[in-house]
């Protein structure tokens, strides 16, 4: 038997969706690349935002 709980805890994200990219011209293709980037640089800043908090939560809670 399920818990409710179960149903709140959150889901893997699917991947992005896979394009044909025969379908795009040269310049779709460029603005399909100038997106992942931005979407890989909003990734990183992520990181370096979450490795930030975690370096100062491990500053925190080291025995001296």
């Amino acid at each position: 038997m399920a818990r409710e709980d179960d149903e709140e805890l959150p889901r893997p994200r699917a991947r992005l969706e896979r394009l044909t990219l025969d379908l795009l011209g040269i310049e779709e293709l460029r603005a399909y690349i100038e997106e992942l980037q931005a979407e890989i640089a909003r990734v990183e800043a992520d990181i370096a935002r979450k490795n930030s908090h975690r370096s100062a939560a491990d500053a925190f809670f080291r025995k001296p």
